[in-house]
């Protein structure tokens, strides 16, 4: 006797017919005129009953697709003339990141009944941002990270993302983190571990072995020291200190995490500590760190470029501000002092659930997927796409763009890659820690004091 698929099953196995047969009547696979497969070959291809094909096809009948013509089956119809027009949603670090501009106008070619307006997100409160926009129904399809998704789930608003099919392509470990209860709610776009980034010639001048996954962080400062030796005006290593994408990392790299869901337990408590302490003691190397207020991650990339640092913390999607660099890089895993591990950072594509728009919205998702655009990532930025034949092909590299030799690293380390939800902290307590983060690394604050008021947060 078969088992019984359960509820989340039966609504993936059901969502993945509907959405596959609109977009091959929207794409033009079956041509007007044209007949669906019969109620029962659809039933044994996506393992449904015949009565739940039935309902799945009722939705297409609904949004003027097809027509059921009796004895004879579902009939493709005429689409409207009228053009369907859909809201983008996207992080504008995707215009450098993904070629995000450049790949809507593709999509426009391809499908010219189906108009995109592109709106810009902001990063910063992007949960109560983008969340008013969803509900009142501004944004049909939108970019989202995975730290942002955790803020969804933390305030149990999951629900206003539509389920998704889960990709068989697409690297597994960028699909999990956005699969609840067998429900994938965001589609994996393009992908980075934190990295680290250096200059080779500084290396090669002095002779200097370059970085290797032995390393450890004071491995690094020894070496940081014979770089900045070099030259009075150059450091030897810097990042961006007030990133959630960076300062966790040490927290991380301790193994460890507050010991219960609630965050009743607090970090001075537990060896995360530890890993703070390590942040700052990097931070307050003067010698190799330099005192420099930066505003963003980016900085550090400026930096690097203008060769005033010869190692960065950084990321593939950051390795794009390098792309007009005069001097070789490499790339290295992260140095460790624990347990090596390093923050995966996965920019993802879904779809509101009350968009009046979902046909042409999952268009645009699965051409965004598409080898077509996927490949274009690859041949022309240094993001990963989350495609793994795509992101592992070595086929039409664009003549003249300069790859690290080491740029397939993120397939070496896959091991150490950790989330932000590993720490067991929510992902806006993480930001809310900032503020008292420069404080305590400014020395402005004490141990006793900063765990005082960091318990208050979590």
């Amino acid at each position: 006797m078969k088992k019984k698929p359960n509820r989340a099953t039966f609504h993936a196995r059901l969502n993945a017919m509907i959405n596959t047969l609109r977009l091959d009547i929207i794409g033009g696979k079956w041509k007007i005129g044209e007949y669906l497969p019969s109620e029962s070959a659809l039933a044994e291809q996506y393992h449904l009953s015949k009565n739940s094909v039935r309902k799945g096809l009722e939705s297409l009948v609904q949004e003027g697709l097809i027509v059921k013509q009796p004895r004879k089956g579902n009939m493709v119809v005429n689409l409207s003339d009228e053009k369907t027009i859909i809201k983008f949603g996207y992080y504008s670090s995707l215009v450098y990141e993904a070629q995000i501009i450049q790949l809507l106008e593709e999509f426009h070619r391809l499908y010219p009944h189906v108009l995109v307006q592109p709106i810009p997100l902001n990063p910063e409160h992007y949960y109560q941002y983008a969340k008013n926009l969803i509900d009142t129904g501004v944004i049909d399809v939108f970019t989202i990270n995975y730290g942002h998704f955790r803020e969804f789930v933390e305030q149990n608003a999951e629900h206003v993302f539509e389920p998704l099919h889960v990709s068989a392509d697409v690297y597994s470990f960028a699909s999990d983190p956005f699969i609840i209860d067998d429900a994938l709610y965001v589609q994996p776009f393009i992908l980075s571990p934190v990295v680290l980034c250096y200059n080779v010639k500084h290396f090669r001048e002095l002779d200097l072995p370059e970085p290797d996954s032995s390393w450890t962080w004071n491995k690094l400062v020894h070496v940081a020291l014979e770089l900045a030796k070099r030259d009075p005006q150059r450091y030897g290593f810097y990042f961006h200190p007030l990133s959630v994408n960076r300062w966790p990392i040490f927290l991380l790299q301790s193994g460890d995490q507050l010991g219960t869901t609630d965050n009743s337990s607090t970090i001075c408590d537990s060896p995360l500590m530890e890993g703070l302490e390590l942040c700052r003691t990097l931070i307050q190397r003067n010698e190799i760190f330099p005192t420099y207020l930066s505003d963003n991650e980016v900085d550090a990339e400026a930096l690097f470029l203008e060769e005033k640092v010869s190692m960065i913390m950084t990321t593939y999607f950051n390795l794009n501000h390098l792309q007009a660099a005069q001097f070789p890089f490499d790339l290295s895993a992260l140095p460790y002092y624990k347990k090596p591990a390093t923050l995966l950072l996965i920019i993802g594509l879904a779809i509101n659930q009350h968009s009046k728009h979902k046909a042409a919205a999952q268009l645009l998702v699965d051409f965004l997927l598409s080898r077509q655009a996927q490949m274009k990532i690859r041949r022309e930025t240094y993001s990963i796409p989350s495609l793994k034949s795509v992101a592992e092909s070595t086929e039409d590299e664009v003549p003249g763009m300069y790859r690290p030799s080491r740029f397939s690293l993120y397939r070496e380390i896959i091991p150490t890659f950790r989330l932000h939800s590993d720490l067991n902290i929510k992902y806006q307590s993480l930001t809310l820690m900032n503020q008292e983060l420069k404080l305590y690394w400014s020395q402005i604050e004490d141990n006793k004091e900063f765990c005082k008021r960091i318990k208050g947060l979590l």
